[in-house]
């Protein structure tokens, strides 16, 4: 059995396009920063949102002492005020899941929202080995406001120490304002 011509010039080819294409996939890596692998991600239906620990909430891989950890949700609660979190609209049907990174999720993590029945509702706790929270209903995590808060944290499960924080805004489009009292 023989290869015409053609087949063995196609095949030629194809090695040619796909050793540029390697080639040229290498080049462009090559002049793109590190990739930042400390990220979270939040998913809302088929939509995802990511984002690196919050600023104060990371000390590149440290644990985080109790004034860090105090100065990093002050700063998240002035962030989360101001409408400067990463945010993701929502409406009680949909379903959300929380992402974080291989590294992250060796060491240890939870996420929790500060809405639901209970005021701190969890998502994920004490996750460990899994880079996935999996799909929850959002209408038990919401709190009574229009925007609910999701944080994600990096704690180390043996010491407990904390080594990155994530803040989410999860903006509820089925809130409806109170109606002001007429006086």
């Amino acid at each position: 059995m023989s290869l015409s011509t053609r087949v063995i010039a196609a095949l030629g080819a194809v090695v040619v396009i796909g050793a540029g294409t390697v080639g040229g996939s290498i080049a462009y890596a090559n002049g793109q920063d590190a990739p930042n692998s400390h990220m979270a991600t939040l998913t809302v239906g088929r939509s995802s949102i990511h984002a690196e620990p919050f600023k104060d909430c990371y000390n590149d891989g440290k644990a985080l002492d109790k004034a860090a950890v105090a100065n990093c949700q002050t700063a998240a609660k002035k962030a989360a005020d101001n409408g400067e979190l990463p945010s993701s609209d929502v409406r009680a049907g949909d379903h959300i899941g929380i992402g974080v990174d291989p590294g992250t999720a060796d060491k240890g993590w939870f996420a929790f929202s500060d809405g639901g029945q209970q005021g701190q509702t969890p998502i994920v706790s004490s996750r460990k080995g899994s880079t996935y929270s999996g799909s929850l209903a959002v209408s038990g995590l919401l709190n009574s406001g229009q925007k609910t808060v999701i944080t994600v944290v990096e704690a180390d499960e043996k010491s407990g120490d904390v080594i990155a924080a994530w803040y989410f805004s999860l903006d509820n489009k089925d809130y409806v304002t109170p109606a002001t009292p007429a006086q």
